[in-house]
């Protein structure tokens, strides 16, 4: 019942986005409209990767099933903040500074090549934010029902607080690849921005929808490894051939199919 009701909200942040993708035609054109789309879908399909993060996050940290949806939510709510500030930060200094342009395609492909050896994962052993945390603020040692921070009898963080840092470091860390990766589609801040946050707002029900079916996708993280390299490529040859828009909506869109049906259709049987 949960899975269905999440499948349902994941199909209605899709119609939304969809529905925005539209008034955007109709607003700022034809060209736009593409723009949002291929962001929105770049975006969307490099989220996934964050799933399996999430997924070890709450493993590790043995969060109850009845507190995820709090970390999600606000460890999202930080992302849509983080990512206007990287998104902002990142059109000035392709504006003012083209040459970084070679630096993020780079960066992009690097990203690519690294995520073909196997999916993005966070050191929660030795991850310098969680270790800074327990430093400075003391932890307590099991979680206080929802409760992120308690008096006990000094303030302290709970285990769920400490999750929640580390979805938003994780979140970070995507946010290098995806962000550059957006930029080499469009630097129109409103349709990056939006896209980014439509993928995001999604982000939620899409891992109560799909996180027990994650293991099942072995070569998505092919695809999407594939596609930080198509983008990264993108960016490297954008002073010398401008790739269309709506190629770029066909490859990212294609890549994430084919690396899908095979995750599918190449599954040992059971």
């Amino acid at each position: 019942m949960k899975r269905t009701k999440s499948l349902l909200w994941v199909t209605l942040w899709i119609a939304l986005a969809a529905a925005f993708a539209t008034i955007i035609y109709f607003w700022m054109g034809k060209n736009s409209a593409l723009e949002f789309t291929t962001g929105y879908l770049v975006e969307l399909s490099l989220s996934v990767d964050n799933l399996f993060v999430f997924l070890l996050i709450f493993r590790y940290f043995q969060v109850p099933a009845q507190y995820q949806r709090k970390v999600l939510f606000w460890g999202l709510v930080g992302a849509l903040v983080m990512r206007a500030v990287f998104i902002v930060a990142g059109v000035a200094l392709l504006r003012k500074f083209e040459w970084i342009a070679y630096l993020f395609g780079v960066l992009l492909v690097y990203s690519g090549i690294r995520l073909m050896r196997g999916h993005e994962s966070v050191n929660l052993e030795n991850n310098a934010a969680l270790r800074l945390l327990r430093r400075v603020l003391p932890v307590t040692d099991s979680y206080r029902e929802n409760k992120f921070v308690v008096r006990d009898p000094r303030w302290s963080a709970t285990p769920l607080f400490v999750a929640l840092i580390a979805v938003e470091v994780t979140d970070l860390i995507f946010a290098t690849d995806s962000i550059p990766a957006i930029l080499a589609i469009t630097l129109n801040t409103f349709i990056v921005y939006t896209s980014n946050a439509f993928a995001i707002l999604g982000l939620r029900s899409m891992y109560f929808a799909l996180s027990d079916l994650l293991d099942a996708f072995e070569y998505l993280h092919y695809g999407l490894a594939t596609i930080l390299i198509f983008i990264g490529g993108k960016m490297l040859l954008g002073h010398f051939y401008g790739i269309p828009v709506v190629i770029t909506l066909a490859a990212v869109g294609g890549i994430l199919a084919v690396s899908m049906i095979a995750s599918v259709a190449l599954r040992p049987a059971e």
